[in-house]
């Protein structure tokens, strides 16, 4: 496998989560040792995991927290001559696990595994479970994201503020193999009652809809969401709307950017 396979491949997005296997990891430490450019991806990825954690890790109870480490605390102290593995443990996993308090991303399972073998009450294990279950959506959409950023048939196109919201920013994925078009709406301003942002398309002058932009920053889901697909466009613009949406748009245009 030569460096540009490597890259594409996605192996060295498992290796970074800590989810390939000893042949895999092998490989990678040796194309990494091997070939700066490879060494400079896995560094790309780590910051872009880091930027991802600090901005969507879930924060647990307080109270569970002390739980969970008071039960490790106690069940270290009473094992005798433990067998501890040495572990080498990247700054890129330590602020991971400060930004996630509990979780290191890519190690669900065997936290899910432990937490549940702990003698805690029914009541903490739901709510731990819960916590756990959440911290693995995002986990998976972060996956996904980082699939759509660094794909290397993505081309960005940052939507800037206009007069209606000059803060106001997105940013589109293009993907030029396929057409298939993905925003971050995450700069938007929060939508009011009643209304929806809208994207649109400029293809050959003229505004064709991409489709509403489901989510709202109320929940605090924002999302790259998939949207409509336009084949090759001018450029891109969100406009907001009657909830609904309209088939031609109506309302003030918030961002908009060219290709």
């Amino acid at each position: 496998m030569n460096t540009k396979d490597i890259i594409s491949s996605g192996l060295l997005e498992l290796f970074v989560l800590g989810m390939t296997n000893a042949q895999e990891t092998a490989q990678v430490s040796e194309m990494a040792a091997l070939y700066p450019e490879v060494l400079a991806e896995i560094r790309a990825i780590e910051m872009s995991l880091q930027s991802y954690a600090m901005l969507h890790a879930v924060q647990p109870a307080t109270h569970i927290k002390k739980t969970i480490f008071s039960r490790l605390s106690a069940t270290k102290e009473q094992k005798t001559n433990p067998v501890v593995p040495v572990v080498s443990i990247s700054p890129f996993w330590k602020y991971a696990a400060a930004a996630s308090v509990i979780l290191l991303v890519g190690s669900i399972v065997m936290n899910v595994n432990y937490y549940r073998s702990l003698e805690i009450s029914k009541s903490e294990k739901q709510q731990i479970e819960q916590q756990l279950l959440a911290q693995e959506r995002v986990n998976d959409e972060m996956k996904n994201n980082l699939s759509i950023i660094q794909s290397k048939y993505s081309e960005p196109v940052s939507l800037h503020g206009l007069q209606a919201a000059p803060d106001a920013a997105a940013k589109i994925f293009w993907m030029k193999n396929t057409g298939e078009v993905y925003i971050d709406p995450s700069n938007l301003p929060e939508a009011p009652e009643g209304m929806q942002y809208q994207l649109w398309g400029i293809v050959d002058g003229k505004p064709v809809d991409g489709g509403l932009i489901l989510k709202t920053k109320k929940d605090n889901k924002y999302r790259i969401l998939k949207m409509k697909s336009f084949g090759k466009a001018e450029a891109f613009a969100v406009t907001l709307e009657t909830a609904g949406g309209n088939p031609t748009p109506k309302g003030d245009m918030y961002v908009m950017g060219k290709m």
